[in-house]
C-alpha cells in the first residue's frame, strides 16, 4: 500500500433516493420542508451546524428582529407570545427547533454538503462524510449569509487595529477602549453601533436605509403589502439599492452620541480613508457590510461570474434545481423569516407544474436585473 488515497464517489448501496433535497436547515429549508410535507413529497433536509438555529444563536447578544413576532412565524406555526414583540436571536433559535419538532421533519444535522452534481436525469447531492442522496429535484436554502463581505483594502488597515465583521461580533467587551468605526449605516450597523457608543466613542460610516416606525396596527397590513411579489414599495426601495429596513432612527442614533461620517473607500496611512477625503484614527472597525451566499458546492452550470446563482424568482435555468431565502427573490421580504414561506411554496409547486421532459441545458445565460426580480 502507499500513503496516496484514492478518492472516489459514492457506491450505489451509499446512496439514499427521495424526490427532493433541501440543503440548509434554516428558516428557508424548513419552510420548503413544510410545503413539501403537505404535498406527501419524500425529502430529507441537510444542514451542516450541529443543533437547529445555530445561525441565529452566533449572532451579537443583544439582536433582536426588526419586524414584529405576528410576522416573523414559518407556515402553518405561529410564534408565541405577544404579535408586537421583537423576538430576541434565542427565541428565534428555540422556535426553528420546535417548528422541526410540531411538524416532525426529516432533518438531518451535521451534514455539510460538498458537491450538487448532475446524475443521469436526476441530481446528486454528496456530503463531506460519504452520504449521498439521489433526487429528481435539489432546493438550495443554504441562506444568502454564508460569506463575510469585507472590501480588499481592509487588509491595508494597520494591524494594531482590531477588526471584525458583525457575523463574529457578540459584545462591546470584545472591542478595546478607544474610538470605533462602524461600516454599514443598515439595521446590524445601527443596532452595534447604538450598543457600543454606551461606552466608546462610536462613528458610523455609510447611507441611511430608513426604519420601521413604532410598530401599531398597520404593522401587518405593511409587511403584507411588502411580502407580495412584484409589490410596487418593493420595486421602488430595489430602484433605489435599498437594504431591509431596521428599528433606530437616525435621530436615535444622534442622541446616542454616534458621528455620521462618510462611506468608507480605503486606507491612507493605515487609517479609514472616507468619500470626502478625511481619515479617521480608530481602535477597532466593526464591518456591517453584509454577507453573499457560498455556491461553491453547486457543480452544474447556474452561476454568474462572480459565484451569485442566475435564477428567475429561485427557478434556475437548470432542471430541478431551485433557490429559497434570497434577498429580493419576490419581493422585499423573500429573505425574512415572515417572508420565505411565500417563496418556498412558489418553488415546491414548480415542479408539480413542470409538463416538460426533462433535457440536458445549455448553460445559462446571464438575466437582466428585472428577470431576476433585482430591478
Amino acid at each position: 500500500m502507499t500513503s496516496e488515497s484514492v478518492e472516489t464517489g459514492p457506491t450505489p448501496a451509499d446512496v439514499d433516493v427521495v424526490d427532493v433535497v433541501v440543503v440548509g436547515a434554516g428558516q428557508a429549508g424548513l419552510a420548503v420542508g413544510y410545503w413539501l410535507q403537505r404535498r406527501h413529497r419524500s425529502f430529507v433536509v441537510l444542514d451542516r451546524e450541529s443543533e437547529l438555529g445555530s445561525t441565529w444563536r452566533h449572532r451579537w447578544d443583544s439582536l433582536r428582529l426588526f419586524t414584529p413576532a405576528g410576522f416573523s412565524h414559518l407556515p402553518g406555526l405561529p410564534f408565541p407570545g405577544p404579535a408586537a414583540a421583537a423576538p430576541t436571536k434565542d427565541e428565534m433559535a428555540d422556535y426553528l427547533t420546535a417548528y422541526t419538532q410540531h411538524f416532525a421533519l426529516p432533518v438531518e444535522l451535521a451534514t455539510t454538503v460538498a458537491s450538487v452534481d448532475q446524475d443521469g436525469d436526476h441530481l446528486l447531492v454528496t456530503a463531506t462524510n460519504g452520504r449521498a442522496w439521489r433526487a429528481r429535484d435539489v432546493v438550495l436554502a443554504s441562506g444568502a449569509h454564508s460569506r463575510p463581505r469585507i472590501p480588499g483594502f481592509a487588509a491595508e488597515l494597520d494591524p494594531a487595529i482590531l477588526q471584525l465583521h458583525s457575523r463574529d461580533y457578540r459584545q462591546p467587551a470584545q472591542v478595546p477602549a478607544g474610538a470605533v468605526l462602524v461600516v454599514g449605516a443598515g439595521n446590524s450597523g445601527a443596532e452595534i453601533a447604538t450598543e457600543l457608543a454606551a461606552g466608546h466613542a462610536v462613528q458610523l460610516s455609510g447611507r441611511d436605509v430608513g426604519h420601521i416606525p413604532q410598530l401599531g396596527p398597520w404593522t401587518y397590513p405593511l409587511m403584507r403589502l411588502l411580502g407580495r411579489p412584484g409589490a410596487s414599495l418593493a420595486r421602488r426601495a430595489l430602484r433605489g439599492g435599498a437594504e431591509p429596513l431596521g428599528r433606530i432612527r437616525a435621530g436615535e442614533l444622534e442622541a446616542a452620541g454616534i458621528r455620521r461620517v462618510p462611506r468608507m473607500v480605503g486606507v491612507r496611512d493605515g487609517c479609514p480613508l472616507f468619500a470626502d477625503g478625511t481619515t479617521a484614527p480608530v481602535a477597532a472597525v466593526v464591518w456591517c457590510t453584509g454577507l453573499s451566499p457560498d455556491y461553491r458546492y453547486v457543480r452544474v452550470p447556474v452561476l454568474d461570474d462572480a459565484g451569485q446563482l442566475i435564477h428567475r424568482r429561485g427557478v434556475t435555468n437548470w432542471p430541478g434545481l431551485y433557490a429559497v431565502g434570497l434577498p429580493h427573490q419576490s419581493s422585499i421580504t423573500s429573505h425574512l423569516v415572515g417572508g420565505v414561506g411565500t417563496d418556498a411554496r412558489h418553488i415546491v409547486q414548480h415542479p408539480t407544474r413542470r409538463q416538460t421532459p426533462r433535457q440536458t441545458p445549455q448553460r445559462p445565460r446571464r438575466l437582466s436585473r428585472s428577470e431576476t426580480g433585482r430591478g
